[in-house]
């Protein structure tokens, strides 16, 4: 199940989405070599967010294998800009996509309820929450951290409440059948938390690589209690689908509205 466009239409041009995801595509061809070694491994290993350093819960010289012939080797405490960096750093080609495609979605609307200089502020915001999550649920990994899911999880958590009853169209593939749908906001995006939720209970213990369910729980809840601070009134009453109380579902002409 994958989220294809949801109905809802933007006011502002997202110039703060574009750049994060042009920024992000930018950093995957320059820094981390479109995914060939040893470049990304070098990037993730640098760039990427690894707890246990950053906490100084593990000791200097322990190692992690990254790649193919490729180590992650902790020689000193890591930088706190790390928690930055590794937000837009990824490891592989349907990371980013994946993530980029979220961000493309959601994004837009978020950065049109609050303007874009607060987006700027609460997407690093919510990166940053989403990391501390991570690292208080697992301090002692020498895994790198790396992606802008928890960030972007922040984004989603933010539109859920912003946009709640706005419908989602999702791709859902059954086998060979392929189809499409359309939910509510609440449930689709409720149902993604879940999914993390249950693999964060999952993962508590875990040594080895993985998915770091636990920063998109953080940017997630982080997004949705933040938005309220954040968000312009002014612009999210302009809006037709806004809160619970917002209209029915948009009909087949909602891109016409002005």
């Amino acid at each position: 199940m994958f989220p294809i466009r949801d109905e809802n239409p933007h006011f502002l041009t997202p110039y703060v989405t574009i750049g994060i995801i042009a920024a992000n595509i930018l950093a995957w061809i320059f820094l981390q070599g479109l995914g060939t070694y040893p470049e990304l491994a070098k990037s993730v290993c640098t760039l990427g967010l690894i707890p246990g350093s950053l906490l100084d819960t593990v000791p200097v010289g322990t190692r992690f294998q990254v790649g193919p012939n490729s180590m992650c080797v902790i020689t000193e405490s890591s930088n706190w800009f790390t928690v930055i960096t590794s937000m837009f750093m990824h490891g592989g080609w349907m990371h980013l996509i994946g993530n980029m495609w979220f961000m493309w979605i959601f994004g837009n609307n978020v950065e049109d309820s609050m303007g874009h200089q607060r987006f700027i502020a609460f997407y690093l915001l919510c990166g940053g929450a989403a990391a501390a999550l991570q690292m208080i649920f697992n301090p002692n990994s020498a895994v790198p951290m790396v992606g802008a899911s928890g960030a972007i999880g922040g984004v989603m958590g933010a539109y859920i409440v912003l946009y709640p009853r706005v419908k989602v169209h999702m791709l859902l593939f059954l086998g060979f059948f392929v189809t499409t749908f359309a939910m509510p906001a609440m449930y689709m995006l409720g149902y993604w938390l879940l999914i993390q939720l249950i693999g964060g209970v999952g993962s508590i213990g875990a040594t080895g690589g993985g998915t770091a369910f636990w920063a998109h729980v953080g940017g997630f809840v982080a997004g949705a209690a933040m938005v309220t601070w954040f968000k312009d009134p002014e612009l999210v009453n302009r809006h037709p689908y806004h809160g619970w109380n917002s209209k029915q579902s948009p009909t087949k002409s909602w891109r016409q509205i002005k």
